[in-house]
């Protein structure tokens, strides 16, 4: 079984046929949120989760970061992964005889609730409620495709979740799994800092978030609207209700309609 590269975390202690070494870059956090990526690509990560409040949060052992190179499991002495579509077609198909295992290798880590999503241009859409849901599991393991997709039975058989950022194509599930992963990491405890910050952006209240102003108070000739700067807080907690609704209704009708269903509801 191919072991996965560590990122950062608390000492985990579990039982296991396999004996930890004695000495390893960076040991396994006991109450770190896991993330296990399975991908051709392991040196793309952390990427831009390396940076700014997921770095951070990273550094400090909120949550980690494991890859599983799926070459590794690859068939033959070129360890190859992928096959020519049964029935014919253009493009390479992922084997499940390679990617199964892979998913294993990555699951022996899984305790609790622990989610195996694969990200597919065919999927669910990813949303703020998903990113929610996630930071509420012990870990999630998240498998990047390429070339044509990854045989339908590995998805069958493991009873994997397909998610889709948008409707569009990518050349890989590996910038689709940055982004679901720098969603959901924010969302841990402490790692915003501010815990208000979480509750007041766009989407988490089903609504797109209200205009933002800082200094100074005119710029090119524009001034911050005056009602953020009566000091009326019930005012301005008013207004920045009512921007938050027409921002929502004339920019995303599909979101409103889901809104006043849920109200009227």
């Amino acid at each position: 079984m191919s072991s996965p590269s560590r990122s950062h975390g608390k000492q985990r202690v579990t039982p296991t046929l396999k004996p930890r070494a004695l000495m390893q870059d960076v040991p396994d956090y006991a109450t770190a949120w896991q993330v296990h990526v399975i991908t051709l690509f392991p040196e793309l990560f952390p990427g831009v989760l390396g940076a700014s409040l997921t770095g951070r949060a990273l550094n400090e052992g909120r949550w980690q970061l494991h890859t599983h190179d799926l070459r590794s499991f690859g068939l033959t002495k070129h360890r190859n992964v992928d096959d020519t579509p049964a029935g014919g077609g253009a493009g390479m198909v992922l084997r499940a005889d390679v990617v199964g295992p892979a998913i294993e290798a990555a699951q022996t880590y899984a305790q609790g609730r622990w989610p195996i999503l694969y990200m597919s241009p065919r999927g669910r859409r990813f949303d703020q409620a998903m990113a929610q849901d996630l930071a509420g599991c012990q870990g999630v393991t998240m498998l990047c495709g390429r070339f044509e997709g990854v045989d339908e039975r590995v998805i069958e058989h493991y009873g994997v979740t397909e998610i889709s950022l948008g409707d569009f194509v990518m050349t890989g599930g590996e910038l689709a799994a940055q982004a679901m992963i720098d969603a959901t990491v924010r969302l841990l405890p402490g790692v915003l800092g501010n815990a208000e910050s979480a509750v007041e952006e766009s989407h988490s209240a089903g609504l797109l978030e209200h205009p933002q102003y800082t200094r100074p108070a005119e710029w090119q000739g524009r001034a911050i609207p005056p009602v953020l700067m009566s000091g009326n807080h019930a005012e301005i907690e008013k207004w920045r209700r009512e921007m938050s609704r027409e921002l929502t209704r004339t920019r995303r009708p599909d979101l409103w309609a889901a809104h006043e269903a849920k109200r009227d509801g």
